[in-house]
């Protein structure tokens, strides 16, 4: 005798359709500020403290990128081909380290900040004009918040190794920092001698 087989979804209250439910809504599940227990061998105090620093990071980390995006499109004179194609590549290279942050708070529980609305409320980076600044002052403007995050991130990752998290201590390093190192050098030699305009 032949069974029939039903089968059961967890929606069969609903119509069965292929249109999509849109307009959904739902509570908060964690709270910003917060780190899930995870089976990572670090105690609660360290990714607590770790998600603290990484997201301050990953906030200034967004604004920094959005400054080389901005000033890559308004950069002018008779060096813009080259700075143009720089800052270009160095948004890039901030893009990433972004994913690589927001992936580390993740991974050690915590929510990492994204929305540009919560990062303009908890970065440190001065907010730039919004119209367009002469070159070197553009370029000084990176510069100083390449060395505001980079100052943090020396805090945060001697913190983070003494508390015993290796992980965002090897991130902030060999990622964060000399990558922040390496772009406020070529930043800093095309102001070296000579503005690119005269005011």
């Amino acid at each position: 005798m032949a069974r029939s087989v039903q089968r059961v979804t967890a929606h069969d209250h609903r119509p069965r359709t292929s249109q999509p439910w849109l307009h959904q809504h739902g509570g908060e599940i964690q709270a910003f500020g917060t780190v899930r227990q995870l089976p990572l061998g670090l105690s609660h105090e360290a990714r607590l403290y770790s998600c603290q620093r990484l997201n301050q990071l990953l906030a200034d980390s967004q604004i920094l990128h959005a400054l080389y995006k901005k000033h890559h499109w308004l950069m002018r004179g008779a060096t813009f081909y080259q700075l143009h194609l720089l800052l270009d590549k160095h948004a890039g290279e901030q893009l990433a380290l972004i994913d690589q942050i927001a992936e580390r708070v993740q991974t050690l529980g915590g929510i990492a900040v994204g929305d540009p609305r919560h990062v303009a409320e908890i970065t440190r980076i001065p907010r730039a004009p919004d119209g367009c600044e002469e070159v070197p002052a553009m370029l000084s403007r990176l510069l100083e918040a390449h060395e505001l995050i980079l100052i943090d991130a020396h805090e945060a990752a001697g913190k983070a190794a003494e508390m015993g998290d290796d992980g965002t201590n090897d991130l902030i390093v060999s990622d964060l920092i000399r990558t922040g190192e390496l772009q406020a050098w070529f930043l800093a030699e095309h102001l070296v001698d000579t503005p690119l305009v005269r005011g």
